[in-house]
């Protein structure tokens, strides 16, 4: 399983966002979190393949590609034990 991050590196979350991803990487044990500026191209269409219209928004993956998970907006972040939940299936 994998998990994205989608949010907007220049926008009012940011800071918000950039404390958690600090936060998970320095608790976590193992797995890791696929982050992305939906300003560039690889975020845009991360955003667009799973029909992500507010941010910042976190997607828990099957390996598949399905999407198991999401935390949209005012949901994000979820709390670290969670998302360490789906990191580490």
């Amino acid at each position: 399983m994998k998990v994205c991050v989608l949010y907007r590196a220049k926008s009012e979350h940011a800071r918000r966002i950039e404390e958690f991803l600090h936060e998970f990487e320095r608790r976590r044990t193992i797995g890791h979190l696929e982050v992305f500026d939906i300003d560039t191209r690889e975020g845009t269409a991360t955003a667009s393949l799973y029909d992500v219209l507010a941010y910042p928004a976190i997607l828990a993956l099957a390996d598949d590609g399905q999407l198991v998970k999401s935390w949209v907006g005012d949901e994000v972040p979820p709390l670290i034990d969670e998302l360490t939940y789906y990191v580490q299936s």
